[in-house]
Order: C-alpha cells, then sequence, then structure tokens
C-alpha cells in the first residue's frame, strides 16, 4: 500500500506570498495583504499563518460589505464543491480556480477550529470579549455563540453601538406619546386616512402610525407603491395633533443622498398638501409645514467634516431633534446607522422608511434587513394586537401573531407595507418574481405583451450586442421609445445668451429629459459595466457631432458627484448635467432638487470628485426613479450580480424596463444568489445581549 502524502504544512512567508500571487491573478486585493503584512511585521516570526490567512480573508470580505467572518464558514472552504450554491458567495474574486486555490492553503493548515481559535488568542493581535474593554488589539473575536466570528475592531464596536442604542429604543419611555388613549388615535387616524374600508383586511399604513406611537424607534419597510412616505406625512401629522405644544416639535428630514433627500422633502410636501386641502380645519397646517425643515443627506445631518471621519453631532454634542424621519435607509451602513443612533437625544423619536428587500449599502453592513428580520412574518405578541384593534379597528390575522411567548421587541417596534398602488403591472410582476427568486415567472413575464417590460434581443458576438445597447440608450425601443435622443433634442434648444428667464427654463428642460432614462449596471469596470458604456456613448455622441470632439467637459456632459463637499452643497450621488451660464460663458453643474424648484448650478472646475452619468451602477441609482431603466448585465457571472441587484434595479423604472442580459444562465444565477452578509446584528437584537455590552 502506498502512504498517504501528508501536505506539507504552510510557514507565514510561504502564505504571503500565496497571498501575492492571489493578487497577481486578480482574486484579491493588494489592500486586503497589506493588513496580513503589517500584522506579521508587528509579531515578528511567531506569526501564525492561520492568522495571517484570516486578517487577508476578513479585509477582502469587509470590501464585500461584511462586517466579520464566521470562521466555520471559512474553514468549510477547504472542500470546495461541497460547499457551491446559487447563494454562495465567494472567498476569493475568481473562477473555480481561485476556490481551489484557497481549498489547497486550507488543507495545509490546521483542520481543527480549535487550533484556529488559539492561533488567533495567542497572537495578541485579538482580543475576546473578556479582553476587549481594555485592550487595543486590532481585531476582535466573538464565540459566545454557536459559530466564531472576526471583525475588525471598529466594525465590532459599531455593530454592538447599533445594538445597544437599538434595544434601548425598543423601551418606552414617558413623553412618546405612548401613553395617547387608543380611542383618541383612532380618531385621528380616521381623519387622516379616511374611514377604514373592511376591518378584516389589516390597514398596515394605519397600523404602521399606530405602532410608531409606541416607543422612540420606528421601522417601516415595503417595495416600491406601498406608500412609505404617504404614511409618514400622516405620521407626522398624527404626531403634531397629539403633541402638548406642537409649536416646539422640532422635526428633522433626512436620506442618505441628496436626490433621496429631495424626494422626501418633495414627497412629504406633496401628501401634507393634500391633507390640507381635504381638511383645511382640522390642523394648524401652516405651523406643521414650518416645524418641516429642509431634507439632508446624512453627512450634512450630523456635520460631517472634510478629510476626516469626525462628525459635529455625537454622544456629546446630541442633534436637536425630536423626530427625525430618515428615507431609503436600506441604504445607511454600519457606521453611518451607528453614528446617527449615538447623535440623537434620549427621546427623540427615530423613523427609518426602506424597502428591506433592496441592495444593501456599498460600505460594510445590512442595518435595515438586520432589523427588519420580522417584518414579513409580523410576530405581533399580545399587546400589540389589541392596541392595532383599538387604534385602526383591524384584527390581525393569526398569521402575524407571535409563534410563542417571547416575540422580539423589535418586531412590536416594525411594520411591512404590503401593497403597492404603483407596481401592479409587468414592472411590478417582475419585481415580485425576482424578490422570491422565481426565475420562471420572471421570465413569463419578459416574455409577455406588456410593453412596458421587454428583454433586449443581442446578437451573440460582443460588438454588435454591445452597439445593440448603445442604439436602446439614445432611442429607447418600441412600446419604450425613451433614450438619450430625447436629452440631446432638449440640449440643442440653447435660448440665446441673456435672457435669464428662458435659460432657467432651457436648463430644467434639459436635466429633466436626461433624468427621464438611465443604463444601470451591475460592474463599474469593462465593457459591460459603467467606465465602458460611458466611453462607448460619449464616442458615439463625438461622432455624431451633439458633443464637443475634444476634452472632458463639455456642455452636455451628465456627471454624477462622487466625493461630498458641504461648501459647495453636493454630495455623493447627485447628479446634474454641465451647460453653460446666462452669458453663455464657463461651464456649470446645474442641479434640480425638486420639481417645482429653481435649478442651482457649481461652476464645474469648483467640483472635487465627478464621473460621466449616461451609465451608472444599480448601488448608486437607489433613491432615484427613472421613466425608462435598462438594466445591463455581465455576460459571464460575477459574485456582485444578486437577486437584491436585479429588483432594485428594476424597481428604479416607473414605467418603461428593458432588461440586457446576453446570456440567459447569468440571468437566472442573479436570481438564484441572495445577498448574504455575514453580520452579529441579528443575533445580539434577537438576544438582546447587545444591552449587555458596553463598546471599547
Amino acid at each position: 500500500m502506498l502512504p498517504i502524502l501528508t501536505p506539507e504544512p504552510l510557514t507565514a512567508a510561504a502564505l504571503l506570498a500565496e497571498l501575492d500571487r492571489w493578487c497577481d491573478e486578480g482574486w484579491l486585493r493588494r489592500l486586503d495583504v497589506a493588513l496580513a503584512r503589517w500584522l506579521a511585521s508587528e509579531l515578528g516570526e511567531s506569526v501564525a499563518p492561520e492568522l495571517l490567512l484570516a486578517a487577508a480573508m476578513l479585509a477582502q470580505r469587509e470590501s464585500r460589505g461584511h462586517t466579520c467572518i464566521v470562521l466555520e464558514d471559512l474553514l468549510v472552504q477547504c472542500r470546495p464543491a461541497s460547499v457551491v450554491r446559487p447563494d454562495d458567495d465567494a472567498w476569493l474574486d475568481g473562477p473555480h480556480a481561485a476556490r481551489a486555490a484557497l481549498a489547497d492553503v486550507l488543507v495545509r493548515l490546521s483542520p481543527d477550529r480549535a487550533d484556529w481559535l488559539h492561533c488567533l488568542h495567542s497572537s495578541g493581535s485579538v482580543d475576546d470579549l473578556a479582553t476587549v474593554a481594555q485592550g487595543q488589539a486590532p481585531l476582535v473575536l466573538d464565540t459566545t455563540v454557536e459559530v466564531s466570528r472576526l471583525y475588525l475592531r471598529r466594525h465590532w464596536r459599531d455593530e454592538q453601538a447599533v445594538a445597544v442604542a437599538v434595544l434601548a429604543r425598543t423601551h418606552t419611555v414617558s413623553g412618546t406619546n405612548a401613553d395617547a388613549e387608543p380611542a383618541t388615535v383612532r380618531t385621528w387616524l380616521d381623519r387622516l386616512f379616511g374611514a377604514p374600508a373592511n376591518a378584516a383586511d389589516p390597514d398596515w399604513q394605519r397600523i404602521a402610525c399606530a405602532m410608531a406611537l409606541r416607543g422612540r424607534l420606528a421601522l417601516i419597510t415595503g417595495g416600491p407603491g406601498t406608500g412609505k412616505t404617504y404614511t409618514v406625512a400622516r405620521l407626522l401629522a398624527l404626531l403634531f395633533a397629539l403633541h402638548p405644544a406642537p409649536e416646539t416639535l422640532r422635526i428633522a428630514l433626512a436620506a442618505p443622498t441628496g436626490k433621496a433627500a429631495a424626494r422626501l422633502k418633495q414627497s412629504i410636501d406633496l401628501a401634507l398638501g393634500q391633507l390640507c386641502q381635504a381638511l383645511p380645519d382640522v390642523l394648524d397646517w401652516p405651523l406643521l409645514g414650518e416645524r418641516l425643515k429642509e431634507a439632508l443627506t446624512l453627512h450634512r445631518l450630523l456635520g460631517a467634516r472634510p478629510d476626516t471621519r469626525a462628525l459635529r453631532h455625537d454622544a456629546h454634542h446630541p442633534l436637536e431633534v425630536d423626530v427625525l424621519v430618515v428615507d431609503e435607509a436600506s441604504m445607511v451602513h454600519l457606521e453611518m446607522m451607528a453614528a446617527l443612533l449615538a447623535a440623537l437625544p434620549e427621546r427623540a423619536r427615530l423613523v427609518l422608511l426602506g424597502d428591506k428587500d433592496q441592495l444593501a449599502s456599498v460600505e460594510a453592513g445590512a442595518v435595515l434587513g438586520d432589523l427588519c428580520g420580522s417584518a414579513e412574518r409580523g410576530e405581533y405578541d399580545a399587546d400589540s394586537q389589541a392596541w392595532i384593534a383599538d387604534c385602526t379597528g383591524s384584527v390581525l390575522p393569526s398569521v402575524f401573531h407571535a409563534s410563542d411567548r417571547r416575540s422580539p421587541a423589535l418586531a412590536q417596534q416594525t411594520v411591512m407595507l404590503r401593497q403597492s398602488r404603483r407596481f401592479d403591472g409587468a414592472i411590478g410582476a417582475l419585481a415580485v418574481a425576482v424578490n422570491a427568486g422565481d426565475v420562471r415567472a420572471a421570465d413569463a413575464v419578459l416574455r409577455g405583451a406588456d410593453p412596458a417590460v421587454q428583454r433586449l434581443r443581442l446578437s451573440e458576438a460582443a460588438a454588435p450586442a454591445l452597439q445593440g445597447v448603445l442604439a436602446l440608450a439614445l432611442q429607447g425601443r418600441p412600446g419604450a421609445p425613451i433614450g438619450y435622443d430625447g436629452y440631446l433634442h432638449a440640449l440643442r434648444r440653447r435660448p440665446p445668451a441673456g435672457d435669464a428667464e428662458a435659460h432657467q427654463a432651457w436648463v430644467v428642460a434639459v436635466v429633466q429629459a436626461f433624468e427621464q432614462v438611465r443604463l444601470l449596471c451591475a460592474l463599474r469596470e469593462g465593457e459591460w459595466g459603467v467606465t465602458g458604456l460611458n466611453a462607448r456613448i460619449e464616442a458615439e455622441l463625438r461622432r455624431r457631432g451633439d458633443i464637443a470632439r475634444q476634452g472632458e467637459w463639455y456642455a452636455g456632459r451628465p456627471v454624477m458627484i462622487t466625493r461630498n463637499d458641504a461648501a459647495l452643497g453636493v454630495y455623493n450621488g447627485d447628479v446634474g448635467v454641465a451647460l453653460p451660464g446666462v452669458d453663455g460663458k464657463g461651464l456649470r453643474v446645474w442641479l434640480l432638487d425638486g420639481d417645482h424648484q429653481a435649478p442651482r448650478s457649481v461652476m464645474a472646475s469648483r467640483l472635487p470628485q465627478t464621473e460621466t452619468a449616461f451609465a451608472m451602477t444599480v448601488h448608486k441609482s437607489q433613491g432615484s426613479e427613472f421613466a425608462h431603466v435598462a438594466l445591463v448585465l455581465p455576460p459571464y457571472a460575477t459574485p456582485v450580480l444578486t437577486r437584491e441587484l436585479v429588483y432594485t434595479g428594476i424597481t428604479r423604472a416607473k414605467t418603461a424596463f428593458t432588461l440586457v442580459a446576453p446570456d440567459p444562465v447569468v440571468w437566472g444565477q442573479a436570481l438564484q444568489r441572495r445577498t448574504r452578509r455575514a453580520s452579529g446584528l441579528p443575533g445580539l437584537l434577537q438576544s438582546g445581549r447587545g444591552g449587555d455590552i458596553t463598546p471599547a
């Protein structure tokens, strides 16, 4: 019998060399290896290769939005064939060879979880929960549950801080309207919403308002068109009506991006205006309007400072606010949520609005998804059921009752809006199918006769296929003739210099025409990504003579701001169009904050960082809507292609959606792949353990 060959164990130096090779292959970032190399230089020759691999993988996963790594999940990668699932998030950016390379490394290290824990604990670079309060190690290991989670210290601290703050806000304190009489609440809800149609059919919008009165945190989630801002406008009117001194009520509105903030304010103003017309004598509507200030980005709200993580508002300098409404909360990453909760006064009420099924933030954390774990099921306890019945007249079906005696406290402050009033056609049907991961149903919608939703037929060859995408971008398609040619037509109707009124009307027409359509990409780089498609569109427009033939800046260039500049009033994600000033000289980037507001502008030369915006990533499109959306997927699989990405792209479309997916297999795989971000936050919230830990 031949002897069984045992793989030669890896040394730390050999492991670092292998990590460098992965970087050369494009499977790992140099930044990921930098953390491992720094630890090796700090710890010397005694450093364990297990620690270095764990550190590199932690840095790599952090770049994909994970707040930690689960050690057991890493160790399983030594058997790559057994863990491949449609929703499996590969640990390295690469083909099967990358997965095999990671497996080869793992089999040359200890297979024993206890050995890995010993290597981490004994390294001096890892604190556990017993030492974290006094320690300063860059990594934190949490082994208090059935799995072992390894964190960068700041992510562990932020996760703990969010858990502590959220759990604290699930407890009622006086002065939050929690002592309002149900009969009074019901009277006001009937005024604001009209008489209930059917007590047997829960009115989730009313329920959301009633539940928001019971504490200092309200989570309202739901898909597009379910009326989140419609509901919160009535909630603000309800809070105003029940407040003992409404003239002192301080209300703040915020969102992660400037576009989302502007839409939030516009939607609430519209809803309150309609209420004022319908119920002119019920409330002092002008006074309520005065209490609603300008909607801000979260960075502006908290007082972000250039080139630093420090914020003007924190636990020692809290916000001066009684009610804070944050829209598009799915985009709020862990660090920002921790900062926001720290800056909120104890008695202030926080209302988070968002679609839990949308893409999470680009940065680490999927906070809204973690908070809304019970949203679909309801899990309302007996007290909540009684409160809902008394305040709204709705009797919740048993399916929404708590399944056991101990219902999650956070569930009692979470409401999911379930009826979409906007997406009741093909776009809505496609979004529902995608959200369910039902490839067959999604394909049936795409093959249907409704022109609102179609799949672009492409040539199998790359160049003709991309030419088809270009034609779609400029001209639209049958059934949806909305493309950039409309914006180019508006651009050519430039008025004579010096006519201020005509110039403003022209600017508004150009920007609004551009905002009608957008190419949304899964990728940033490559010919199927943002950079490649923007370059292709610009080249075609130069060939046609629609834009200047040379230079980065030209009249009509659509740009996205990619860096905050509070002094200029521009923020990451803002989109505008470069156009001459009223005197016909110089290029300024013009932005619209709302349909009924005058455009504002910034000199193009003063903008910090921008990129052309004919095509943009799906991530960057969150908080925006377009009449026609073309979602462009690459013809090859990549970890970013997930169900949430496709769903988010679809739900940016108001009247028409076009799928550009060269490979049907890749499309199907995307729908099967869920975004699964490693996080300890759900466990902390469910167990209440976060309240027992003081973050370092």
